[in-house]
């Protein structure tokens, strides 16, 4: 059985950079975004939309209808959503199955628990956040540090939904994780 770490990762934590730089020093596969450029190539969605499904909430109506029921939700738009979500599983297994790895996000750790990966999670405080986004691109230099905060909490806050939904566990939950990496030092 191959070598498997999973990182999940809270938005500006510095997470991808540091699974990247596992991944050369170990001489292991690094799986990110790769994914996402396989699941499009698997069915007929860009890779834009992909990644907006897989940033957002698993459903547009979730968390109120839990126990609740609606008269209409267009279920050609669920379906989609649960069809790239199965897709992703086949992607990350298969990515799992052929070498050792590491692989970012994407509920890896879940959908690879019979593989007994090894799952970190990595974390830090806000201005450690906001620093390595203004660092990371030329985009949010002229946004304010509030309005980039808010930003990295709805991004966050979309991750945990995301995860929590199809995982039935809490994201960023240190019992879910081997270890747990502050990265704001």
């Amino acid at each position: 059985m191959n070598k498997i770490i999973t990182i999940g990762r809270e938005f500006g934590s510095g997470g991808r950079a540091l699974g990247r730089l596992l991944a050369e020093k170990l001489g292991y596969e690094f799986y990110d975004k790769e994914i996402v450029t396989e699941i499009a190539k698997r069915t007929d969605f860009s890779e834009e939309y992909i990644h907006k499904i897989l940033e957002n909430s698993p459903h547009d109506l979730f968390p109120i209808t839990v126990a609740h029921s609606f008269s209409y939700v267009d279920t050609y738009y669920i379906m989609q959503k649960q069809n790239i979500f199965v897709e992703q599983e086949n992607v990350i297994k298969e990515m799992a199955e052929k070498s050792n790895c590491v692989i970012v996000g994407r509920c890896a750790d879940y959908i690879l628990s019979e593989y007994h990966p090894l799952k970190l999670f990595v974390y830090c405080d806000m201005q450690n956040k906001i620093k390595r986004c203004r660092e990371r691109t030329d985009d949010v230099i002229a946004v304010n540090d509030k309005k980039l905060q808010k930003k990295i909490r709805k991004i966050d806050k979309n991750r945990a939904r995301y995860y929590n939904f199809y995982t039935g566990k809490k994201w960023g939950d240190k019992l879910e994780y081997d270890i747990c990496i502050n990265t704001s030092n």
